[in-house]
């Protein structure tokens, strides 16, 4: 069991460890592509995960890293043979994934009895929407030439990903039976007139920053294609869809557009709005974020 923490505390520890630096001005958004070109981050998982196993797949697919997390024999059960999930981290295109993210992915692993795929994509300023959408779907499709079902997820910048890459699958004909997206960056082109509303209360992100990352992230796409803001793409015949949203998030009113969208798409929608919750608040050490991860988890769980 972990230790939780106030959420008062984590305004303050954001700022204290630079986290929100990226993202408030577009001088800090591109001092960290630099550090990422310069000093890369390991992106390997922590050496222990308790009630699972991780195995790294040889040879790479798409050249990436890939992994797979299932449960260990000494958790007592084998995972379903015929459901997996696909997690697409967040990190704003220019972090890797944290440890966080894999606490997460270990969650679901136990409570939901199903292999988690954790593909590496490349971030900023080595990756673009295109190229990285595209291997998400390459990934996910391979997987369905051995599975029944593939669940998808991701937070954030992996939201993003994520959709885009279900938008993509639903064009070539296949409906996802769930995609959950946590705080998920859906608009890049950072227009709606509500961010500013939202901006005084977010500790953590900020348009400024924000928009340099989204233009560097686009490559040569227009910042309104789908494969970069998936907010534009046509919400007709997507699978079911999970959302996640705090409203101390200035990703939040776009998450009102896309459920409003997608509702009248007749698109099923299960919303989750945290109230006075950060960004991705499922992965933080609080309460509300146990709360969130066990939505999480219920969302990607295979039906009976």
């Amino acid at each position: 069991m972990r230790i939780l923490l106030p959420e008062s505390l984590i305004p303050v520890y954001l700022k204290a460890t630079g986290a929100n630096r990226p993202f408030v001005t577009e001088e800090g958004a591109r001092r960290r592509i630099a550090e990422r070109l310069l000093r890369p981050v390991s992106y390997g998982p922590p050496s222990r995960l308790d009630g699972v196993r991780v195995k790294r797949r040889l040879p790479d697919p798409n050249g990436w890293p890939v992994y797979d997390v299932e449960a260990s024999a000494a958790a007592g059960h084998r995972a379903s043979p015929k459901s997996v999930v696909v997690y697409v981290h967040g990190g704003g295109w220019v972090n890797e994934i944290a440890p966080q993210h894999w606490t997460l992915i270990a969650h679901i692993v136990r409570e939901t009895n199903q292999r988690v795929i954790v593909p590496i994509y490349p971030l900023l300023p080595f990756g673009t929407a295109r190229e990285v959408r595209d291997g998400v779907v390459d990934l996910i499709r391979a997987e369905l030439d051995f599975n029944d079902q593939v669940r998808l997820a991701g937070d954030s910048a992996g939201g993003q990903i994520s959709l885009s890459a279900a938008l993509r699958l639903r064009d070539e004909g296949v409906k996802l039976p769930t995609t959950t997206l946590l705080a998920p960056a859906l608009d890049l082109t950072w227009k709606n007139p509500q961010i500013d509303v939202v901006q005084p209360f977010d500790p953590w992100l900020g348009r400024p920053g924000g928009r340099t990352l989204a233009e560097e992230w686009s490559g040569e796409d227009d910042l309104v294609d789908p494969v970069v803001s998936p907010l534009f793409g046509d919400m007709d015949g997507l699978g079911p869809l999970t959302i996640l949203t705090g409203t101390r998030d200035i990703l939040n009113p776009d998450a009102h557009v896309l459920r409003d969208k997608a509702r009248d798409a007749g698109v099923p929608v299960e919303w989750h709005e945290g109230e006075g919750q950060l960004h991705v608040y499922a992965l933080l050490p609080t309460k509300a974020g146990d709360q969130g991860a066990r939505a999480i988890v219920e969302s990607l769980r295979p039906s009976t």
